[in-house]
């Protein structure tokens, strides 16, 4: 019973997450004419490693040995989900539509499984696959408009391989969560933060040096200030936690709340309008979900896929 709680409880946790990030691409959107997109992910990276830092210190060197003896995973996680995903992401929504990029994001929980299965074995029973399609046909239904015959339209260029390629990356970081260090959570956090702001600088400064600058006001440091804050520190340690818990491919299903979630911030911020398709949606997503809790409750005990878990030895 006390893991059936632990887990539903992470899957709450996954929710808000999901929240937090529908909320950085309504931002993001808004200030993409006046803040470059490296430039967006480099500020986004480096003012949540200079607040996280006064915290994270003293883990920090209690787990430097852990760190460096798993450098290279601690490394390519930096590399994946702080710094490639997020630049490809707001690099490619330059270029393709809200559309393409909401049913290129969809296809998130397919290639978790799809790379969990690749890569560790992981067999995902029936009842779970089930979830997934019942989740990507309900976003399907939104981004389509509830129809159809919308898919025959959707034309694919480079932004739309930037965000097919973002997509990828997300779902190869939610299955390699599982190699990262058995060092304390902000420890890590704080370690793949660095490694994305360090990354990230160089490309930064190539967009500055090629003409492209910041339009300072009042929006853009409070577009700052939320990304820095609530998407980054508070989402990511919610991510990785819950992740550990439910396991990468439960995790990966509930990235088929964002388009939802974004839905409904839309229409309270931006005055746009819900319609029956975005319900009849929501209804799908929530039933795959509802179909992949059904799946977890076979598997109580073994929601974390065998990936270590946190603050235990290395």
């Amino acid at each position: 019973m006390q893991d059936a709680s632990r887990q539903y409880r992470a899957l709450a946790l996954l929710g808000v997450v999901m929240v937090l990030w529908a909320g950085n691409s309504i931002i993001g959107r808004a200030v993409r004419l006046e803040v470059p997109p490296l430039t967006l992910a480099w500020v986004r990276w480096t003012g949540a490693s200079l607040l996280l830092l006064p915290f994270a210190w003293g883990p920090l060197r209690r787990d430097w040995p852990a760190i460096k003896r798993h450098w290279v995973p601690v490394l390519l996680l930096g590399l994946l989900g702080i710094a490639t995903f997020n630049s490809l992401l707001y690099t490619g929504l330059r270029y393709t539509t809200a559309t393409n990029a909401l049913l290129l994001q969809a296809a998130i929980p397919a290639a978790v499984v799809l790379l969990d299965r690749l890569f560790f074995g992981t067999r995902s029973p029936l009842v779970q696959n089930l979830g997934v399609a019942a989740s990507i046909v309900g976003v399907a239904a939104i981004v389509f408009e509830g129809d159809p015959a919308r898919a025959l339209e959707l034309h694919f260029g480079a932004g739309d391989l930037l965000v097919l390629a973002s997509v990828a990356v997300w779902a190869l970081y939610t299955v390699l969560l599982r190699l990262r260090p058995a060092v304390a959570p902000i420890s890590f956090v704080a370690a793949t933060f660095l490694v994305g702001a360090v990354v990230l600088a160089p490309f930064a400064a190539n967009e500055w040096l090629s003409g492209q600058r910041i339009v300072w006001g009042p929006g853009v440091l409070g577009a700052f200030a939320y990304v820095c804050v609530l998407p980054s520190i508070a989402a990511y340690f919610m991510f990785n936690h819950a992740t550990q818990v439910v396991g990468a491919a439960r995790a990966g299903l509930a990235i088929t709340l964002m388009p939802i979630f974004g839905a409904f911030l839309s229409a309270a911020l931006l005055g746009e309008k819900l319609h029956t398709y975005h319900f009849a949606g929501m209804a799908m997503i929530l039933a795959g979900i509802a179909l992949s809790a059904l799946a977890m409750r076979g598997q109580a005990g073994a929601g974390a896929d065998a990936a270590p878990r946190l603050g235990e030895g290395a």
